[in-house]
């Protein structure tokens, strides 16, 4: 599924490593928001994201707990619940893939809704794309492209954003540093 840089819808549902991805920087997760991206959760993301028991529980992931904490008190991330209808499509979708709730519960609010699912799990993302528009079907390195596209972000941030996020042990180095000389190449030939 390839990825336009010069578009990005700016309200979307976020699945949990969407969410973690996104705060690993906050460079990135403060980019975001002032270019007037909007990002919430499922009441089952939150659960996943700050009450579901972890096998480890590394200092990362505390940090990215804190930060998720700290940005829904200032209003960010806010979360929906599903009703019982929302429900029986999460159960029908749960049959064809084997996906965490929080992830169903997603792309089941964001089609009803019809915002953008952020995610950055490849089963999810082929999901998701099986029952919605797949322009509504997005990546925290569409993210980092399309803010570099838009002139948010230059070459004296991405150093920073890969670096923080590796710090986090996030494990998006890679699409971060592709997808930032996309937009940086797509920014060149649309100003040509």
């Amino acid at each position: 599924m390839a990825l336009d840089v010069s578009h990005f819808e700016r309200l979307a549902v976020a699945d949990t490593c969407a969410v973690w991805n996104v705060l690993s920087s906050r460079a990135l997760h403060g980019h975001a928001i002032a270019a007037g991206c909007s990002l919430s959760l499922t009441v089952f993301g939150v659960y996943e994201c700050l009450h579901k028991p972890r096998k480890t529980n590394t200092e990362a992931a505390r940090e990215l707990q804190r930060r998720l904490k700290n940005a829904r008190a200032q209003g960010q991330f806010k979360s929906y619940a599903l009703d019982l209808e929302d429900l029986q499509d999460v159960g029908l979708l749960e049959k064809r893939r084997n996906l965490s709730k929080g992830e169903l519960a997603g792309i089941a609010f964001a089609r009803k809704t019809r915002q953008a699912f952020l995610t950055d799990d490849q089963a999810a993302r082929s999901l998701a794309a099986t029952v919605m528009d797949t322009v509504m079907v997005q990546t925290t390195p569409h993210l980092v492209g399309w803010l570099v596209f838009i002139g948010r972000l230059g070459d004296g941030d991405i150093g920073g954003i890969v670096q923080e996020h590796e710090n986090l042990a996030r494990p998006l180095k890679t699409y971060f540093l592709e997808m930032y000389h996309e937009g940086m190449r797509c920014r060149l030939l649309a100003s040509g």
